[in-house]
């Protein structure tokens, strides 16, 4: 890095002394620009350019003979069943999951009744049974049973066999005589 350095500077040095040939630039030369104009009298009158009149065509058409009023839209009461009645029900159970629900419900008039079970996390069964009505509104009886006590049988614990490893050797150490003497590298600067 020093030779670079000591480089450049010779080479600025010599130029300032005059021994390196001088490097001019010459700006090329380029021919003078000049648009062509042509000089004209100004006009003595203008005359506004004449266009066509314009007037729209009007189609005459004769007026209806009648007229009609748009038509009203009739709402139509859906029909009305003074007395409804229904009944459904459903059951699922998984054996791959453990889940397990079921639902029934019945109407008959104003008077609602039903019942749905289900499996909780903690494996209790949870029943609602429930009725409804005008006088008496929604009234609901909750029922939760204990969960089912499965007895759990403890797996035998499992051997295992301690891993075999193979014996550690330490590594060879081969004995060398010192160097008598050591020699340093010469370096170029």
């Amino acid at each position: 890095m020093i030779g670079k350095v000591a480089a450049f500077l010779a080479l600025v040095a010599a130029a300032n002394a005059g021994l390196a040939p001088a490097v001019a630039y010459a700006q090329p030369a380029y021919a003078a620009y000049a648009p062509a104009v042509a000089k004209v009298a100004a006009p003595v009158a203008y005359a506004q350019p004449a266009y066509a009149a314009y007037a729209p065509a009007v189609a005459k058409v004769a007026a209806p003979l009648a007229y009609a009023a748009p038509v009203a839209k009739v709402a139509v009461a859906e029909p009305y069943d003074p007395n409804p009645q229904y009944s459904y029900g459903y059951s699922v159970t998984d054996g791959l999951t453990g889940d397990s629900k079921s639902a029934t419900e019945t109407r008959n008039g104003d008077i609602v009744q039903g019942q749905y079970s289900l499996v909780e996390p903690d494996g209790a069964i949870r029943t609602v049974t429930y009725t409804a009505d005008d006088v008496n509104g929604f009234n609901a009886v909750v029922d939760r049973s204990a969960p089912a006590v499965v007895k759990k049988v403890a797996a035998a614990p499992v051997a295992y066999a301690q891993p075999a490893y193979a014996a550690y050797a330490a590594p060879a150490i081969a004995k060398v005589a010192a160097p008598v003497a050591y020699a340093q590298h010469a370096y170029l600067g």
